[in-house]
């Protein structure tokens, strides 16, 4: 098993695939890796050579953001703006869709499950 960044990548899985388990590297990032690295894409991890791995790994350290780093960014930008009290964080904060999606119906992931309020249903009428 490989690691690079920090996180164990599958052996079984092509390299351009596997690269994608890493926070913060996606299929575009992880072509565009692959070519500076001159890595084949379809070679599976198993069968790639420390000094691939290596190269890959120097790649990811030296030009992109990943992982813990690049979670501690967002985490600061989203601080900022609900800082700020821009509209962003105020959603943010009010734990809203913040990128302008309809709430009335859905967005049952950000606002979490329904409950409902109010009692319509009619009391039974008591007997005496």
């Amino acid at each position: 098993m490989a690691r690079i960044s920090g996180v164990t990548i599958p052996n079984e899985k092509q390299v351009q695939i596997a690269l994608t388990y890493i926070y913060g590297i996606g299929p575009k990032f992880a072509g565009d890796i692959l070519a500076k690295a001159k890595v084949e894409p379809t070679v599976r991890v198993k069968n790639l050579t420390d000094d691939e791995v290596s190269r890959i790994s120097d790649i990811i350290g030296n030009d992109y953001i990943v992982e813990g780093e690049l979670q501690r960014v967002v985490t600061g930008n989203i601080k900022r703006l609900k800082d700020i009290n821009a509209y962003r964080g105020l959603r943010h904060k009010s734990n809203l869709p913040s990128r302008g999606q309809r709430t009335k119906t859905n967005a049952r992931t950000r606002r979490g499950r329904k409950s409902t309020v109010g009692g319509t249903a009619k009391k039974a009428p008591s007997k005496t």
